[in-house]
């Protein structure tokens, strides 16, 4: 049945200007705050160094090392007795890990092949951040790394094993010290390594004073 009259059309209301102009504050404000929940902590000075230790076993003596083409205040870490592979790397500080994974590709160097193709990058690897915009990376490790993102760590604990994944000739810990977004100069047990510029091949010997508590 009809009417003959024609259907009413239900007006569509807009959302009134003010309301509109609200949103698009908060909105906006939202932004503000998370930008400024992350590029604030980038922006303050870095807090004093950490002691760090050497990533290796106590009482240990291992060559520190470096090479042109290297890069500036990287260093490689060789143990001047016994094998290389699968020895453990050690947190050098307590922290958190923010990065438990692979760098690049993990290429085919093991113990049973040693001289299988290179990956790239740095393999297996791990980063450590200490707080007060200090942070340590350990490269080339031999397996999956022993801890997980978010995982809080001790000095001294194990986080993996020496091997040579990613682009690396032979098995070794590639290991770095950055101070906000910067590489500096390592230090161990309160003292520099020496091992700054990679202009020649300069080696050094350290004891690990990485004895846990």
């Amino acid at each position: 049945m009809t009417t003959g009259q024609p259907p009413r059309r239900h007006a569509h209301r807009r959302p009134p200007r003010r309301a509109t102009r609200v949103v698009l504050a908060l909105a906006a404000a939202a932004v503000v705050v998370a930008v400024a929940v992350v590029v604030v902590p980038l922006l303050r000075p870095p807090g004093p160094r950490p002691l760090f230790q050497l990533p290796v076993a106590c009482g240990e003596t291992w060559q520190l090392g470096t090479y042109p083409g290297h890069d500036d205040f990287d260093v490689d870490l060789f143990p001047i007795e016994g094998e290389a592979w699968g020895r453990p790397v050690l947190a050098s500080a307590a922290g958190t890990v923010t990065v438990a994974g692979i760098n690049g590709s993990l290429g085919g160097r093991t113990p049973e092949n040693p001289d299988g193709p290179r990956g790239r990058g740095g393999g297996y690897w791990v980063k450590i951040d200490h707080g007060g915009r200090w942070e340590t990376q350990y490269l080339h490790l031999l397996e999956p790394p022993l801890v997980r993102e978010g995982q809080r760590v001790e000095q001294g604990e194990q986080i993996g094993k020496v091997g040579s994944t990613g682009n690396s000739g032979a098995p070794h810990l590639h290991y770095e010290q950055r101070r906000g977004w910067e590489k500096v100069e390592t230090w161990f047990d309160g003292e520099p390594s020496g091992i700054t510029h990679d202009d020649r091949e300069y080696t050094v010997r350290r004891t690990s004073n990485n004895c846990g508590a």
